[in-house]
């Protein structure tokens, strides 16, 4: 049995992975941060809360990563903390950097004194290519980061390609296009849109605010990145691969699939905000997976109307549970 260890296991792709690897027969472990409130929500809703082991940690403190890596005994480490929100990391850039960025560090160094032996995989972005330089994004593409959360990524990138080349370190980098679930936090645009459309098809909700929904993303299913992130740590030597559909889709054509899917016109709901406008927009972002379909047989498995409509049936539950319980659950909580 190999054991695995995961940063930021309470978010949505740390839930989908555990549960990819525990199916696989792994012995998982978590660092989870301390919170005065419970985070454990995406575990429970993949029903596998129990199967975990939680260890105490925090990115920012090499010492309680150090001492993760000793109970835990991991031949895998997945790095997935991180301030994920890039919105919120113009208001928090400090912190943004501190754990975006220096916390991979922090994770390497870890490993590089604990037992460098160990596979080390880390959570980068499509965001690192911002401003892009090429119609379509690959391994090659020059960055071009426009937000902190960004250029806080490309640190955590560029450090982890480093200690690959200085310490013979195996330490792959999956860089990810957006990938969603019905585990998304609230404030993300995608799940934003599929409860909104669950409280106005229930009579809950008026309208739904957005900011630029002529932004062009590349949306996937995150149950089917995540195994790509495991393959990468499968192979004989480490390297760094871009992870996409290779499709692009506005988010109005978005709003259009979750709308039409309850019988509703998103025009007749969505308010453009500007207040929900970016200081620096990135437009548009395609990824290019070749490389990933070609090295490592990964492949994409669900459509993006698959996946919207996926979201808003498990929104119309939540809601529907809610006022039934007239409570609003904690499923409708960011990690």
């Amino acid at each position: 049995m190999k054991n695995a260890l995961i940063t930021g296991i309470t978010g949505q792709d740390g839930a989908y992975l555990a549960k990819l690897l525990l199916d696989k027969g792994y012995k998982v472990y978590g660092i989870i941060a301390r919170r005065s409130t419970s985070t454990l929500w995406r575990l429970q809703f993949l029903g596998i809360e129990d199967e975990v082991q939680l260890i105490e940690g925090d990115l920012t403190d090499v010492s309680s990563i150090a001492r993760a890596l000793q109970i835990a005994k991991p031949r895998e480490v997945y790095n997935l903390a991180t301030q994920s929100f890039v919105g919120t990391s113009w208001d928090q850039p400090i912190t943004t950097a501190q754990i975006t960025g220096v916390g991979v560090l922090n994770v390497l160094e870890a490993i590089r004194l604990t037992d460098p032996s160990i596979r080390f995989y880390q959570a980068s972005t499509s965001e690192m290519f911002g401003l892009i330089q090429e119609p379509m994004q690959s391994e090659k593409t020059p960055f071009y980061p426009r937000s902190p959360y960004g250029v806080a990524k490309l640190y955590g990138h560029w450090i982890t390609v480093n200690y690959r080349e200085s310490f013979n370190m195996f330490a792959s980098s999956g860089i990810l296009f957006n990938h969603e679930s019905p585990l998304r936090g609230i404030e993300f645009v995608t799940r934003k849109v599929t409860d909104a459309v669950a409280r106005i098809k229930l009579g809950k909700q008026k309208e739904l605010r957005l900011g630029n929904i002529d932004a062009k993303r590349d949306w996937g299913f995150a149950g089917d990145y995540v195994k790509a992130m495991w393959l990468m740590l499968q192979q004989e030597t480490p390297d760094d691969y871009v992870v996409a559909t290779g499709k692009t889709t506005t988010v109005r054509d978005m709003c259009q699939i979750a709308f039409n899917h309850v019988g509703l016109n998103y025009e007749d709901y969505v308010v453009i905000d500007p207040q929900f406008y970016r200081p620096a927009e990135v437009d548009i972002l395609l990824g290019d997976s070749s490389k990933a379909q070609k090295q490592l047989g990964w492949e994409i498995e669900t459509s993006l109307e698959q996946l919207i409509q996926m979201m808003v049936e498990a929104d119309l539950h939540r809601v529907g549970k809610e006022s039934v319980e007239g409570i609003k659950p904690a499923l409708n909580v960011g990690a």
